[in-house]
């Protein structure tokens, strides 16, 4: 409990830090905690979860549900996908060989403070769009140089088409033929480079169905990012409800050993 409630404070402390709050030298854990705002930046899991055209899809199937032979009530279920779908973790292993796959990842490499980058202007008007070197740097030059350690998280916009495939993934095709009609946002190429070479980040992520925007044929940015043993968060949710500054990103994918990728269920929390 103790290591938990010092856990909680450096989180605090860390989120008042990057919303220039100043932190008390002496303060009750408890309150400060009570104060924190929990956001959910994760989509559920069902029928309805995006996957890419050519993957399985997520199955829920109802083991047993009711009242048992000795008068208690049970529910239990099976379910299957592939790794990548919904709200999922790629980690590095996914495009660059022998690099760490799931339950390799350091756990140190699992949070930091959130850096969030609105694109949404630019994203919502050219579902092509690709996130540029510029892009991160006006995020820099309103709040100065992307920290150490940090998670980035862009937001194009597009998680709010989540659940309409013709505006989300840019085609209502399933199967190969979808792949060549795919349009929706991505990071560039000289982006992923920028952030890899020039600065120290954690991991990135944005509320589309891939890094690498829907047009891509190589898949660059997922070479670039894992090839640097980067971790990438893709279809998440809620950005729209983070300061560009002030968050504290938790991404925890399921542990999967050997895994690729996961799902995820991926939290900010910010210092009210």
């Amino acid at each position: 409990m103790k290591k938990l409630t010092y856990l909680i404070a450096v989180i605090i402390i860390t989120s008042c830090t990057q919303r220039n709050i100043e932190t008390p030298s002496s303060f009750d854990f408890l309150e400060m905690f009570q104060k924190v705002q929990w956001v959910d930046l994760t989509h559920s899991f069902d029928e309805n979860t995006v996957y890419w055209p050519t993957n399985v899809s997520f199955t829920h199937d109802t083991v047993s549900y009711g009242l048992t032979d000795k008068g208690y009530f049970y529910s239990s279920f099976k379910y299957s996908a592939e790794e990548h779908g919904g709200t999922h973790f790629d980690a590095p292993i996914h495009f660059s060989a022998n690099k760490n796959t799931i339950e390799k990842v350091p756990l140190s490499k699992l949070k930091g403070p959130g850096v969030v980058v609105n694109v949404s202007e630019k994203a919502l008007k050219d579902p092509d769009y690709l996130i540029s070197v510029e892009d991160f740097e006006t995020w820099e030059a309103r709040h100065g140089q992307i920290p150490d350690g940090a998670i980035v998280l862009v937001y194009t916009g597009y998680g709010q088409y989540y659940h309409d495939s013709e505006k989300y993934l840019g085609t209502n095709l399933t199967g190969p033929e979808a792949v060549p009609e795919l349009h929706f946002p991505g990071l560039s190429a000289e982006a992923a480079k920028w952030l890899t070479e020039k600065r120290n980040i954690h991991g990135i992520g944005l509320d589309t169905p891939s890094i690498d925007y829907g047009q891509s044929k190589d898949f660059i940015v997922h070479q670039i990012l894992c090839d640097n043993n980067l971790t990438i968060y893709e279809n998440i949710t809620n950005l729209e409800k983070l300061p560009e500054k002030g968050s504290y990103i938790i991404a925890l994918p399921m542990k999967i050993k050997g895994g690729s990728g996961a799902p995820l269920r991926i939290v900010a929390m910010i210092y009210k």
